[in-house]
């Protein structure tokens, strides 16, 4: 009876086939549209904007966006024999791209008590992450015991000792998830914590995967010198490299990071060729010192950040594969060493503190060029970071975007989703040109360390985070919630600071506790025997793990390790170190100082809106002022307009205002302006008055002698505008 059933449905779904068979359609009538009619519209639709202009977007890498990109234009550049994972690893590192090994998710825990990170990192990995991703503190970076940091716990968890290093890896599975430890300028004392832990507890250390990474040039930038030279840091990078290679084979010992140019506000192309110089002379020192090329090439995994261009952020990643596997052939390595390990994460100088539910949109936008383009882990941020450590909420979200985006909306299908755009393979083109460009001259200057001494990088990075700060002056680049539509019945999130003087004293106690068991004899002859294999050049990763074992704090382990190049400190390179920013911050600091003098003072700038004739006249410019005005928190008074300049110097003058602004169109302000200003200044002599707008050529001289101080308009610069009535104010000297 089934059987029949079955055949019924089969002809029943044939015929349905057959009727809904579509006839071929001739589609000759239709004229394919060129190129010039597509131009051509776009010019009536501009009414009289300039094509150029308005269709074009140049970027900070100094790239023009074209409005649209042709088959012909890129038919030399389009893969063509190349598949994924083969050649120069343009479409990938992996023929499957993320079928068989999705990307890692490898959410950031920075509790700072080791016993909470743990928890947090277990949580994490129960809810979906796939790499055990810890932040240290900056005591702990700087290798220095917590009971001596200033700040412990100020951006991650603190460790000291053996004891916390066990509480923090208690119960991970780290024989099936990777372990990531970013460990500042030298990885040797954590790499030697990392593996006592593990032995203590009775694990394997070879079955330990992913990084505990170091990155002195990094840290060299950003802090302006380390604690050893580059030389004395190499020659630690090489023994841990060395260590790894044999005692744990699946896991990486440096990290060419790129957090310090992305933060100091590098375009894409100066974040790339700088990471990339690093990583050069990472190889340079290790091959100088031993290593093989596919040795060193295999301890390298790089960082980078999403930024805000998301074509940009794709193309960058396709290029940088190609540049770094041609460089790796310089070197010498082999076609697998060749490829490229790369851990993304959003870029925090473009997160806000102001409207920061927006940094989830951002942080979404960049971790799918980020996938798109083709990244191997991945820590999504929480979208309260630039405020605080996150919370469960925060980090909830964080995580299950990343887990959406494999489960939900089908990413781990796609091998080389953006392969064959002719717009992202024209980027491509266009940014590894110029990556591997500024790459050489890096090089030419003598490597990136030279570079630095130069104070090269720094500049160019300077030339560019001005740039920046000066277009949203400007408001050509928008911010949404920082320069442009402000939200001014916000709060901002509660920072929830760590209490360091709290943490000092817990984290102290602990370490004394753990040291009162410890053997203080046999730890020193330990300590001892590190600092003579330091100083005869020997295996200073193992006797730094049997001196950790013994109970030495990793303020011990560095000082031991130190102690045999006291004499080289005078060799420890400066520079001009790269501060970090973030783009939003000197809007964010000019409205806390508005919002501070206002609970301070109960009083604010406040400015009067002469909106002259009826609303239709008045109230695009009245909008774009009010917006304009309220990116300071200023209180602006509106109003629905007045008949006459009398009734507007009236009531302008009742307002007490600090500024007046002027509402109104091009035609009508010949006849307001030389009438009403001079009213508004009887009024309010000390106000300043604005006109909505500008004044054409030959009126200009008119409305600055009938007393126009200052325009606003979309050629304003409102940052200098809202100082400037700060200042009047008396909220800034």
């Amino acid at each position: 009876m089934s059987e029949e059933k079955d055949l019924d449905l089969q002809a029943i779904l044939k015929k349905a086939e057959q009727e809904s068979a579509f006839p071929d359609v001739p589609l000759d009538e239709f004229v394919p549209p060129g190129y010039d009619e597509w131009k051509d519209a776009c010019i009536a639709l501009l009414k009289g904007a300039p094509f150029e202009k308005k269709m074009y977007t140049d970027t900070y890498e100094g790239i023009t966006f074209s409005p649209m990109y042709f088959r012909a234009d890129t038919e030399d550049i389009l893969p063509q024999n190349s598949f994924p994972g083969m050649d120069d690893f343009l479409r990938g590192a992996t023929p499957n791209g993320y079928i068989k090994s999705p990307w890692g998710i490898a959410q950031s825990c920075d509790l700072t008590m080791p016993q909470e990170n743990n928890q947090l990192l277990r949580h994490e990995q129960e809810k979906g992450s796939t790499v055990y991703n810890v932040r240290l503190d900056s005591a702990s970076l700087a290798c220095l015991d917590a009971d001596k940091a200033e700040k412990p716990g100020d951006e991650g968890c603190s460790i000291s000792t053996l004891d916390d290093m066990n509480t923090l890896l208690a119960d991970l599975k780290l024989d099936k998830y990777p372990l990531y430890i970013y460990a500042g300028a030298s990885a040797v004392p954590m790499l030697a914590l990392t593996a006592a832990a593990i032995r203590s507890g009775g694990g394997r250390v070879s079955a330990l995967r992913g990084i505990i990474g170091a990155n002195p040039v990094g840290e060299l930038a950003a802090k302006g010198g380390n604690g050893q030279s580059l030389a004395k840091l190499y020659d630690e990078a090489y023994v841990a490299a060395k260590w790894a290679i044999k005692n744990a084979p699946g896991l990486k010992t440096f990290m060419a990071g790129s957090d310090v140019f992305s933060r100091g506000g590098a375009n894409d192309v100066q974040e790339i060729a700088y990471t990339l110089s690093i990583a050069a002379d990472y190889m340079r020192a290790m091959l100088e010192r031993g290593l093989t090329a596919d040795e060193a090439a295999g301890q390298i995994m790089f960082g980078f950040s999403m930024g805000a261009n998301f074509f940009m952020q794709i193309a960058k990643l396709r290029a940088v594969r190609p540049v770094w596997a041609q460089i790796a052939e310089a070197f010498g390595c082999s076609s697998e060493a060749q490829r490229i390990h790369i851990h993304g994460k959003p870029a925090l100088f473009f997160k806000t503190k102001y409207d920061p539910y927006v940094n989830m949109l951002r942080n979404t936008s960049e971790m799918f060029s980020g996938v798109v383009g083709g990244i191997e882990s991945f820590e999504n941020g929480t979208f309260d970071e630039a405020v605080r450590k996150g919370d469960e909420f925060s980090r909830r979200i964080a995580r299950n975007v990343q887990v959406m985006l494999q489960e939900e909306f089908g990413l781990l299908q796609p091998i080389d989703p953006a392969g064959g755009s002719w717009a992202v393979e024209s980027l491509t083109k266009e940014i590894k040109e110029k990556i591997w460009a500024e790459f050489q001259l890096v090089e030419g200057k003598g490597g990136i360390t030279a570079a630095l001494l130069e104070g090269y990088p720094q500049e160019q990075i300077a030339a560019v985070l001005a740039s920046r700060f000066k277009k949203l002056e400007l408001r050509r680049d928008r911010i949404v919630g920082s320069n442009m539509y402000p939200n001014m019945t916000e709060k901002l999130l509660e920072e929830r600071p760590e209490d360091f003087a709290a943490n000092r004293q817990l984290r102290g106690r602990a370490i004394e506790e753990y040291l009162s068991d410890v053997d203080d004899v046999f730890k020193k002859e330990k300590l001892a025997e590190l600092a003579e294999q330091e100083k005869c050049g020997g295996d200073i990763v193992q006797a730094a793990v049997e001196a950790a074992g013994a109970g030495a704090t990793i303020g011990e382990l560095r000082e031991a390790i130190n102690c045999a190049a006291a004499a080289e400190k005078a060799g420890k390179e400066t520079v001009e170190a790269i501060l970090p920013h973030r783009w939003s911050e000197r809007y964010e600091e000019l409205r806390m100082i508005t919002e501070k003098y206002q609970a301070e003072h109960g009083d604010n700038v406040t400015i009067f809106l002469a909106n002259m004739g009826p609303i239709p006249q008045h109230k695009a410019r009245a909008d774009f002022t009010t917006g304009f005005l309220q990116v300071g928190a200023f209180q602006v008074l509106g109003n629905n307009g007045f008949q006459t300049v009398e009734e507007a110097a009236e009531a302008a003058g009742r307002s007490g205002a600090d500024a007046v602004v002027i509402c109104s169109t091009d035609a009508t302000y010949p006849e307001i302006v030389p009438a009403l200003a001079p009213k508004l200044h009887e009024a309010l002599p000390e106000a300043i008055v604005f006109l909505a707008g500008t004044a054409p050529k030959e009126l200009a001289d008119t409305y600055r002698e009938a007393g126009i101080d200052e325009y606003i308009n979309v050629r304003a610069n409102c940052y200098s505008i809202l100082k400037l009535l700060q200042k009047r104010k008396g909220m800034i000297d």
